[in-house]
């Protein structure tokens, strides 16, 4: 007797060849699980030694906005003494990065140590102390428009110190002359280019002497030639005054200019990170093709 359940295969002429039924009863295949490995096929999270402690240190931080998950498990060492690139696709959590190591934000979970100390764990107090260790270039040099150039640079000073006027105008009037802003003192921040504003950004970031340095974007809106003399400036300030300096771009050219550390980070992970040269003769392919910025590779327009 022929089974209900189970009538037999009837073939349509000229269709193709019927796939037999499954049994009703029977349980249906597994589906191919869709791995987390493919999707971090690319991360091997290889760190390369650079030879001096690091100055900022992520471990595993997991950080999500509502259902957004922008920080996945990051482990990313920032060296001291070296000016470093984090790089990456846009919306990959670079930016995210900064505001952790400044205690604006928080992971979820895991932990950043600045200089070996855990800053979640930090208190109010110890917190406010730490964030005098860093200067912070934001993108668009974020100037209090009711200022002058030369109160803009000295307000970190006055905020933060109890030093008198003639000292802070010294100090002030010797970082706007790194930057070639010492015949601007009195403009207001709309009377200032972008580039200008840039410099003086860089300016107010260096008066407290920080051990280390932030620059978001420090190239974002400029053209290729000013993009470049801002390269040439970080690394003089740099050579001159030392620390750690952080950039977040996705400027290539940037980083060719600049960068002697180097992280790539992408779904909220380092690809790969190490010593700039070492990275930009890398073997994975994601790695690559973003820092040749070529069109053929793992990274599309999704």
């Amino acid at each position: 007797m022929a089974d209900d359940r189970n009538p037999p295969l009837i073939r349509r002429e000229g269709g193709p060849e019927p796939q037999p039924r499954r049994p009703v009863d029977e349980e249906p295949p597994p589906e191919r699980e869709h791995h987390q490995d493919d999707e971090y096929r690319w991360h091997t999270g290889t760190q390369r030694p650079t030879g001096v402690q690091d100055a900022v240190e992520f471990v595993e931080v997991h950080k999500a906005f509502g259902r957004n998950k922008i920080l996945r498990g990051l482990n990313l060492g920032i060296p001291e003494d070296k000016i470093s690139m984090i790089l990456g696709p846009s919306g990959t959590g670079k930016s995210v990065c900064i505001k952790h190591m400044v205690g604006l934000l928080y992971p979820d979970e895991g932990d950043v140590l600045v200089h070996g100390e855990s800053v979640p764990n930090m208190p109010d107090e110890q917190l406010f102390e730490m964030r005098k260790k860093f200067g912070v270039l934001f993108q668009d040099g974020a100037l209090f428009g009711s200022m002058d150039l030369y109160d803009n640079v000295a307000f970190p000073l006055r905020q933060h110190t109890d030093k008198g006027e003639d000292e802070i105008e010294e100090i002030v009037m010797r970082r706007l002359r790194e930057v070639g802003l010492d015949g601007s003192r009195e403009k207001a921040p709309n009377e200032l280019s972008g580039g200008m504003r840039k410099r003086a950004g860089f300016a107010r970031a260096l008066v407290l002497d920080p051990d280390i340095v932030l620059f978001d974007e420090p190239d974002s809106g400029l053209d290729p030639v000013r993009t470049a003399l801002l390269c040439e400036l970080i690394q003089e300030v740099h050579e001159e005054n030392g620390g750690a300096y952080v950039v977040i771009t996705h400027d290539i050219m940037s980083a060719k200019r600049v960068a002697e550390y180097i992280a790539v980070l992408w779904k909220g992970r380092i690809v790969e990170s190490g010593p700039a040269d070492e990275l930009f003769n890398s073997d994975n392919q994601f790695v690559r093709q973003f820092l040749a910025g070529a069109s053929q590779g793992p990274l599309g327009m999704e």
